[in-house]
Formats: structure tokens, C-alpha cells, sequence
């Protein structure tokens, strides 16, 4: 089933929230917040979901665990077809990237 821009969009947005349930293990801040996920991307055709984020270091442990916890977040919505985490790594991760929220949390200034 094809989707509308706007229907999209909506659905960009609920997988935004669904990667919010996703918490980096060590940090106990969702991989959102940490301003890991660089994209979303859905595609209106299809289903097909591919994000693109990044890790705090390249040789970080948790990938596979991340990885498996956005699939897992991402099984609840019924429109994202074949889910794919794409690790990259430009831009490089800074703390920058965290929102307010993490930085707060994190008591970074």
C-alpha cells in the first residue's frame, strides 16, 4: 500500500517516538536524545525503513544490542516493512548532538 507525503510523514514521526523507547544501556538516556539517530527514512511505497545513526565511539560494544532494540521498537508499527539500522560515522557523534534534555540528564553543560 502506498502511503501519502503526509500519512509518511506521520508514520517518520512514529518511528521517531518508537526509537525513544530505545535506551543506551550505559548512559540510561534514549539513543534519541543522544542525538544518535541522524535519519529516518520510509519509504511511501513500500514500507521500507532504513535509519541512519551513529554510535558515541566507533568501537562501542552496544551496537548489536541497539541495533536489536530499535528492531524491536520498531515491530509495533505494522506500516515499517524490513527495518534497517545503518551505522555511520560523518558527522562524528559530540555531545553537541544531545538534546537539553540528555544534557540535563547527563549534567553536561
Amino acid at each position: 500500500m502506498a502511503y501519502t507525503e503526509v500519512e509518511a510523514e506521520a508514520i517518520k514521526e512514529r518511528v521517531l517516538a518508537a526509537l525513544e523507547t530505545v535506551i543506551d544501556p550505559e548512559l540510561g538516556i534514549d539513543i534519541v536524545n543522544l542525538g544518535l539517530v541522524y535519519e529516518v527514512e520510509f519509504d511511501a511505497e513500500t514500507g521500507n525503513t532504513v535509519i541512519k545513526m551513529t554510535l558515541t565511539t566507533m568501537g562501542c560494544p552496544l551496537a548489536d544490542v541497539l541495533t536489536e532494540s530499535i528492531h524491536e521498537a520498531l515491530s509495533d508499527i505494522p506500516e515499517v516493512k524490513n527495518p534497517e539500522v545503518k551505522l555511520v560515522w560523518y558527522p562524528a557523534w559530540t555531545t553537541d548532538k544531545m538534546s537539553r534534555y540528555a544534557r540535563i540528564a547527563l549534567g553536561i553543560r
